[in-house]
């Protein structure tokens, strides 16, 4: 077993590269049952069969990485590495061997937020999450995010925008393995109830991107159309029914004056029509 945890920097030298250690640690056996979970861990979902290879690999080589703890209290609280604890637990293991820094409270969750998100095996929406965690906790900008995490402020802002979906429509996209491509499309219509229409839609048909994108399109279209009828609709029970209420009451006046006159009214998607019949008044 080993002694220490060496920390490695590789930086550029003329043509090639050089690495320096930069840190050591010593490494400690500690007992899984004193483990505490990070609170800030940003992973959701942990893939079962994915575990259960992972346990496997432990079982036959053993841990080829210790875990990173920071002390909390009698116990330790886990700063990365989840997925080699969940594993070894599985595997019945008692002990884990692990490395134990000196950390506040809020670095350890910047570092376990980092940590996963530079590992790029987050969904989309979990990276999401840390992200905005990451700026909220950090009070960073995103383009100090976009600095930290080494990503464009583009991306960061794109990934943020996933988290106007709500929880629901973020785990139907998730279960049916949608992408993310799939849920930014879906962040074109701002009815939650309309996308999630659409969501069942995308899964049932098995829509990919670009269906998808023209299925909204369409959705697009049809609201505004709606949009516009209901539009003109409110005209027609605003101004213009006081124009109407007039030839109805021009109608009365005459009926009442003994001249039989006749009115018919049809009324059409875009006008209403008026048919009107008055007879010449007969001179004695």
């Amino acid at each position: 077993m080993w002694n220490k945890a060496w920390y490695l920097r590789v930086s550029k030298n003329g043509g090639g590269f050089r690495m320096s250690v930069i840190k050591s640690h010593k490494i400690y056996e500690i007992a899984v049952e004193r483990i505490i979970p990070n609170p800030h861990q940003p992973r959701i979902l942990f893939d079962d069969e994915e575990l259960c290879l992972l346990a496997e690999s432990i079982k036959q080589n053993g841990i080829i990485q210790p875990i990173t703890l920071r002390r909390a209290g009698n116990r330790y609280e886990l700063i990365s590495g989840e997925r080699r604890l969940r594993a070894a637990i599985k595997i019945g293991m008692k002990k884990i061997p692990a490395v134990i820094i000196d950390i506040t409270e809020r670095n350890s969750a910047v570092l376990a937020l980092v940590e996963n998100i530079q590992r790029q095996n987050l969904s989309f929406f979990e990276e999401a999450i840390a992200i905005a965690k990451l700026i909220d906790f950090y009070g960073m900008t995103q383009e100090d995010a976009a600095i930290k995490l080494g990503k464009k402020q583009s991306t960061i802002s794109n990934k943020l925008r996933l988290l106007r979906l709500s929880p629901r429509e973020m785990n139907l996209i998730s279960e049916a393995g949608l992408t993310e491509r799939h849920a930014r499309a879906l962040l074109r219509i701002s009815d939650e109830e309309t996308r999630l229409s659409l969501i069942e839609k995308i899964i049932t048909m098995g829509l990919n991107v670009e269906k998808t994108e023209k299925l909204i399109e369409r959705e697009i279209k049809t609201s505004k159309e709606k949009e516009n009828l209901k539009r003109r609709s409110v005209i027609f029970g605003g101004e213009v029914k006081l124009f109407l209420n007039t030839i109805d009451k021009a109608i009365e006046t005459m009926q009442a004056a003994g001249i039989n006159a006749e009115m018919e009214r049809k009324k059409g998607e875009e006008f209403i029509e008026y048919k009107i019949v008055i007879p010449y008044v007969k001179k004695g």
